[in-house]
This record gives structure tokens, sequence and C-alpha cells, in this order.
């Protein structure tokens, strides 16, 4: 079976600053796979880069039999998560995700509501984002990556700001996910959350990749 994605010598450069160096990962549908490392290893522009937010010095990233950044712009069915997300502080959450989806117009109301409901918030909630706590900023993120049911997740430490229950209702939904088919991949500080969640581990450090 062909991989879903397909990555093969991927360099990263900034001026003369490699930072990613060569690498080569392949990942096949259905599984989560966890990316560690230190702060300004790499993780951040790998997940850029495989979005097509950034476009590669060399080497080539193919997702589901189409090269990013020469057949396509982006994955065709992608949810992210990188960095804090943004939203329009002075609306309520549902509202947000309303404009956001209004983009593309794939999915109704319902199925925004469907996908607040599974990230651990409440849709009819009128609280505008400015009042929300970090960890519901995050459970808004995640909603917002899941709403348009990607087939493949990117998710950069989707636990952060989260308390214990919010990373177990988390975990919970990302395994529900993947029992459903989606290719996941996530970054994350917490060893608990890739040794939970993971099927493949890679290590990132000064650009390089390796599998743990």
């Amino acid at each position: 079976m062909e991989p879903y994605i397909e990555i093969n010598h991927v360099t990263k450069k900034f001026g003369d600053d490699i930072v990613l160096d060569d690498i080569n990962v392949a990942m096949e549908e259905g599984k989560v796979y966890g990316i560690s490392g230190n702060n300004g290893s790499g993780k951040t522009v790998f997940m850029k880069c495989i979005c097509g937010f950034l476009p590669v010095t060399q080497g080539t990233i193919q997702i589901n039999g189409k090269i990013i950044g020469k057949e396509i712009d982006f994955p065709e069915s992608i949810g992210v998560i990188i960095e804090t997300p943004g939203f329009l502080t002075n609306l309520s959450g549902m509202r947000n995700l309303e404009i956001l989806a209004g983009l593309r117009r794939r999915i109704t109301r319902t199925e925004i509501r469907s996908a607040i409901e599974k990230a651990g918030l409440d849709p009819d909630l009128k609280k505008s984002v400015s009042k929300y706590s970090l960890g519901m900023r995050q459970r808004l993120g995640i909603a917002q990556a899941i709403m348009e049911n990607p087939d493949f997740l990117i998710l950069d430490e989707p636990f952060n700001g989260l308390d214990k229950h919010g990373v177990k209702d988390i975990r919970r939904l990302l395994l529900e996910l993947k029992e459903q088919g989606k290719t996941i991949l996530l970054a994350s500080h917490n060893s608990e959350d890739i040794r939970i969640l993971c099927d493949k581990v890679y290590e990132m450090d000064g650009g390089r990749i390796q599998k743990i």
C-alpha cells in the first residue's frame, strides 16, 4: 500500500540557516505519528512545510499522491493547529467557526455545533472568545481543526492550556478519530501524550529527524 504522506529529502533553509536537513518520512493512513524535540529543533517549520504554509528549499512532500507546492498549494483535506489559534476575540466561539466555515462552504451549522461539542465546549455559549480561558481557546482550536471532517490532522501542542480533564477528553477524541481512519501528526512536549496516542514517534534535533 502506498503511504498517505511521503516526505523525500526535504531541506528547508532561511538564508544560510538550515532548519530542516534532508528529512525522509512516510506515513500511513489511520495512524498517529508523534514528533518530539526541544524548541528550535524544527518541529513547527516541518509542520508548516507539510501544510504548504512554507515552501521547501529542496525535496518533495507528497500527500495522497499530490506534491505540495507543485500539483496543489495545500493538502486537500486537512485540519491544523499550529501555534496559538487566532480568533476574532469579540465574537463567540460558534460565530468564529461559522465565519471560518463560510470561506469554503463545505459544512452546515449542524456540523459546526457537533465539532464544538466533540471538543468539549457548549455551542450555545454566548461568551466572547476574549473571556475564554486558555484551555477553552485550545478546545475551540481543536473544534476548528476537525469541523470539516478532514482526513489528515496536524496538531502542534494540542494539549497546551488544558487541565487534566481536558487532556483526557482530547486524547479520547484523537483516538476516536484514528479509529475512523484519520491520519494524525502531533507534536507534544509531554512524553505521556506521545506514549498513549502514537503508533510511531520521531525525534527532531537540529533539523534532523530519527525514529524512536
